[in-house]
């Protein structure tokens, strides 16, 4: 009988408030090769990244110690415009940590999410009427723009948009 292969992937990002300063977001990685988890705490009044854990729990390569301690320099990041080229510039080329570094983005892009999210629940129904709330929001806060599924640019709710990238 011939071998098959099997591969699954399940990741899954989430925020939770651990008193009314702070935020915990983490993001969890379990696929067939991979276990792992980055969690990062954020000082709500300025989206102050205070601190960054990651864990490898299982993985088809060895992960350094020193590799997960380098998401570490995240600390004293804030959440917000230019993140991403900031993580990337202080933590350098992730080598390994490639993956993981993408799972502190996710982090940090839940942590905007959650604070959206009461505005995306004011909506109003019908496409049309939506379509207009959303190009507002996106107006007033472009980094929305491509940060979830529903602003992803071929989503209908951007039609029209012109992200940072396609300026």
């Amino acid at each position: 009988m011939a071998h098959v292969y099997c591969f699954s992937r399940n990741r899954a990002t989430g925020v939770e408030q651990v008193d009314e300063k702070m935020l915990k977001a983490s993001c969890r990685l379990q696929d067939t090769l991979t276990d792992a988890l980055v969690e990062v705490t954020v000082k709500v009044t300025d989206l102050e990244i205070m601190d960054v854990r990651a864990e490898v729990r299982r993985s088809k390569d060895k992960i350094a110690d020193e590799t997960l301690d380098s998401l570490r320099k995240a600390r004293g990041v804030r959440v917000g415009p230019g993140m991403v080229k900031i993580l990337k510039g202080l933590i350098g080329d992730p080598g390994q940590a490639e993956e993981l570094l993408f799972m502190l983005e996710e982090c940090c892009q839940a942590v905007i999410l959650s604070f959206t999210k009461p505005q995306l629940a004011k909506a109003p129904k019908g496409m049309e009427k939506g379509k207009d709330y959303y190009a507002g929001m996106l107006k007033d806060n472009p980094r929305l723009y491509d940060s979830c599924i529903a602003f992803a640019p071929d989503s209908p709710l951007v039609e029209g948009y012109k992200g940072e990238a396609e300026r």
